[in-house]
């Protein structure tokens, strides 16, 4: 893979968004965004139709993603509370939002398991699985799936992705 340098830049700038969306931060049945995404449509084909693949599976401590009523701020499970904490690698781990079905009396929620491959998971926890596709990974070889993250999405190069390479270095 190819490790992209990309600067963490700030989303607004003098009132304005001067990033492009990735997804969905708000998915609550029936959420309108205000984002203008210009041109840009969404993807209604399949992923493989558009010219992507899955390049990487990776899991998060609780939901980035918001749907009011069903794991959000007011979900409840087994570890530290939701806030006080930051979402770092290597770092403490900020606790994402939670679902609303977790119940401490009921033993699917409670029964320890021995996990063989996810390190850290606790059963009864919320959990948000991604499995990002990009169009720049080396779909159908045996280096498709990669980590990190950014070795697999950008394995083939920015210039598939249509970002040049003043935009971003790579190393």
């Amino acid at each position: 893979g190819k490790k992209v340098a990309l600067e963490n830049t700030d989303c607004v700038v003098n009132n304005a968004v001067a990033v492009l969306e990735q997804a969905g931060a708000n998915i609550t049945k029936g959420y309108v965004g205000s984002l203008d995404t210009g041109s840009r449509k969404p993807i209604t084909s399949s992923y493989l139709e558009a010219g992507l693949c899955p390049v990487n599976v990776h899991w998060h401590l609780g939901a980035e993603h918001l749907s009011v009523g069903e794991f959000d701020e007011k979900g409840k499970g087994p570890g530290t509370a939701i806030g006080g904490m930051s979402r770092r690698l290597g770092g403490s781990v900020r606790q994402g939002l939670r679902c609303h079905h977790y119940d401490a009396a009921d033993s699917k929620f409670t029964t320890p398991y021995d996990w063989q491959h996810c390190v850290g998971m606790v059963v009864g926890e919320t959990y948000e699985i991604h499995w990002p596709h990009s169009a720049s990974g080396a779909c159908g070889t045996p280096n498709q799936y990669q980590t990190p993250f950014y070795d697999g999405v950008f394995c083939m190069g920015l210039e598939k992705l249509g970002i040049g390479l003043s935009s971003a270095g790579l190393g």
